[in-house]
């Protein structure tokens, strides 16, 4: 299979299930193809461990789940993945990659809204999410509840993959001349190995910032879209000093001060920034499809959601504050489809918003004002 560098379009992902390199059992569904990107589907099982885990060299899965299983759940009829537990599942789908396309995988929206760790493991796998070239078995996912409880169920998709050829990653030259060519952001660019994009925390009585998740709520069935009272799970933040004080033990969801642009021709991944800036993360989902706020694809710039979790000590969170970064690299056709175009995308034109489980425009009536807790 031989083709241009960059990023594997959808029509990419389908000529790669007609040669065999993608296979599942049941076989992939047509929604599962996004424009750059697949959704990977829960299998029948999972298993509760006792500690995350990677494979390492040589090992598989199912050989380190004898020495890590606590007990084995069936998912059939949906089943309770508990809050602060570990569990891996075995995945649909299974690869067969040429040695030339490596792949990537990441947490989709609304699993990182629900501060829902997922990771992808493989066979003799060293890294989380990686899959080198040539790589031929099975993919399992690791998730861990961090916020709240929740029931899944065979063949929910909570993390995609992406399929590259080759680097195609933009270095800030070639980044700064396509900004100036189509404008990739509002406001001024700050390009420093990727696109900066900071925190809004903009000041005012009653202007609402963000959320934080409450510590004891109830299941969340993954099933139900837009069922949830977002005032049982989260409180509202608000602020009128434009700061908020980030406690290690809370999981917030934040916005961009900036909208971003994805041309149809290029995808992107959200990364950390310094960690010298805060000892923070910002995201658990970083994949931004072709198309993402792109005018053509019915967004005119949307702005990133931020999944925040500090680490260690509480940290003070200034309006404006870079606190990640898009790293752009070319995909190696134009996707026939683009995210928003026609597609069920939830996220398109998006400011604050929390993940499809929840009703929209539902009041919260908890406030956390200037939070230092």
């Amino acid at each position: 299979m031989t083709g241009s560098t960059g990023v594997l379009p959808s029509q990419g992902i389908a000529a790669m299930m007609s040669a065999g390199h993608i296979t599942a059992t049941p076989a992939v569904l047509p929604e599962q193809i996004q424009p750059a990107s697949l959704d990977l589907r829960l299998g029948a099982v999972a298993y509760r461990v006792r500690a995350s885990f990677l494979t390492g060299q040589g090992h598989r899965v199912a050989d380190r789940l004898t020495e890590f299983e606590m007990h084995k759940i069936d998912l059939s009829d949906g089943a309770v993945l508990e809050k602060g537990c570990v569990y891996v599942v075995p995945l649909m789908e299974v690869l067969a990659l040429p040695a030339d396309i490596t792949a990537v995988a990441n947490a989709k929206s609304s699993t990182g809204r629900l501060d829902l760790l997922t990771r992808t493991i493989t066979d003799g796998g060293m890294e989380f999410d990686r899959i080198a070239g040539g790589y031929t078995g099975p993919l399992y996912a690791e998730i861990c509840p961090r916020s709240f409880s929740v029931k899944v169920r065979p063949g929910m998709r909570l993390n995609q993959i992406r399929f590259r050829r080759g680097q195609a990653v933009l270095d800030d030259t070639a980044l700064t001349a396509l900004h100036d060519a189509v404008n990739l952001v509002s406001g001024e660019a700050v390009i420093d190995d990727g696109l900066g994009f900071s925190v809004d925390l903009t000041p005012g009585a009653g202007a609402l910032v963000g959320y934080r998740a409450k510590p004891h709520t109830g299941v969340i069935d993954l099933d139900r879209i837009g069922h949830y009272d977002p005032a049982e799970f989260w409180e509202r933040i608000e602020t009128d000093a434009g700061r908020i004080i980030l406690d290690p033990s809370a999981f917030y969801i934040l916005v961009s001060r900036e909208a971003v642009h994805i041309p149809p021709d290029y995808a992107a991944e959200m990364a950390p920034y310094l960690a010298m800036v805060g000892e923070f993360r910002v995201h658990y989902a970083g994949f931004f499809d072709p198309g993402f706020g792109h005018s053509a694809a019915g967004g005119t710039g949307s702005r990133g959601v931020l999944e925040v979790r500090c680490h260690e000590a509480p940290f003070v969170l200034e309006h404006g504050q870079i606190v990640g970064r898009l790293v752009y690299e070319r995909m190696s056709e134009r996707p026939e489809q683009l995210y928003g175009a026609g597609l069920k995308s939830n996220y398109q034109g998006q400011g604050l918003k929390l993940s499809k489980h929840f009703k929209s425009g539902a009041a919260t009536q908890t406030v956390i004002e200037d939070v230092g807790r």
